[in-house]
C-alpha cells in the first residue's frame, strides 16, 4: 500500500507539470477522477492525456483529447492500457522513481542556481534542446511566474550552461524532470544540484528510462513502477 501511495503521488505530480506546461501555452487541461486530459493538442513532447489511477481505462483518456489529426499521445502511468486496438503504437517505456524524504541532501555544486529571468530561461532552453529552436520555444517566460515551478541551471565560470532541471512542487512531493547536462558535465552533478534545492522533508519523484535511469538510482532514487507512452499513429 505504501508503494501504491507513493506511485500515486508521482503520477499526479507529473500530471501537474504537464498541466503547467500546457497553461504556459494557453492550453489548460482538466483533472478528472481517473485521468488528466487536454481537449486541445498539447505542446511538443507533452502528452494529451495522463492516467491518474490504475483503474483508468481507454475511455477515460480518449474521450477528452483531440484525435482529428495523428500525433496525440497518452501517458499510461500504470502500464495497464493496451491502446493498439485504438490505432496507437507504443512509443516508449520508463520507470517511475522515488527518493524518500529524510535522505541527506547533496551540497549544491558551485554555479548552480534557479533561473530568474526570461533571458536566462531562453539560454537554459537552448542548452536543453541542444540548439533546437522549436524545442527551446517550449519553455515560455510564463513558467517563471508559476509558484510551483523552479528551473535550475548550472553555469561554468565563462557563463556556459552546464546543465539543468525542472522542479515541480505538487504539495506532497517535488518532481524532477527535464534533467540534462552538456558535454563535460556528469549527470551526477545535475542530480546533486536538483536535489540540493529540495526542502529537507520533501520526497522527490520523476521517471527515467534507458541510460538515464542509472544516475538517478545512484542519487538515491528507487524504482516504484512502470509507465508507457502511446502515440496515435
Amino acid at each position: 500500500m505504501i508503494i501504491e501511495a507513493v506511485l500515486d503521488e508521482a503520477v499526479r505530480n507529473n500530471a501537474v507539470w504537464c498541466d503547467t506546461m500546457c497553461r504556459a501555452h494557453g492550453r489548460a487541461g482538466e483533472f478528472g477522477a481517473r485521468a488528466w486530459t487536454s481537449s486541445r493538442r498539447t505542446p511538443l513532447y507533452y502528452p494529451d492525456a495522463v492516467t491518474l489511477t490504475a483503474s483508468a481505462d481507454a475511455a477515460d483518456v480518449l474521450a477528452g483529447i483531440d484525435r482529428s489529426v495523428p500525433g496525440a499521445s497518452v501517458k499510461d502511468s500504470h502500464a495497464r492500457l493496451d491502446l493498439a486496438a485504438e490505432g496507437f503504437r507504443l512509443l516508449f517505456e520508463a520507470r517511475w522513481i522515488h527518493r524518500p524524504a529524510g535522505l541527506p541532501r547533496p551540497a549544491a555544486p558551485a554555479g548552480w542556481r534557479p533561473v530568474t529571468d526570461p533571458a536566462g530561461l531562453a539560454a537554459w532552453a537552448l542548452a536543453w534542446s541542444d540548439g533546437g529552436e522549436e524545442e527551446a520555444a517550449l519553455f515560455r517566460p510564463e513558467l517563471l511566474a508559476d509558484p510551483a515551478t523552479r528551473i535550475i541551471v548550472g553555469h561554468a565560470p565563462d557563463g556556459r550552461v552546464l546543465g539543468g532541471a525542472v522542479l515541480t512542487d505538487s504539495g506532497t512531493v517535488t518532481g524532477v524532470s527535464n534533467l540534462f547536462t552538456t558535454p563535460g558535465t556528469e549527470p551526477s552533478t545535475a542530480w546533486a544540484a536538483a536535489l540540493s534545492h529540495l526542502a529537507p522533508d520533501r520526497a522527490a519523484v520523476g521517471y527515467e528510462s534507458g541510460d538515464d535511469l542509472a544516475p538517478a538510482l545512484e542519487a538515491g532514487f528507487e524504482t516504484i513502477g512502470p509507465l508507457r507512452v502511446w502515440l496515435d499513429a
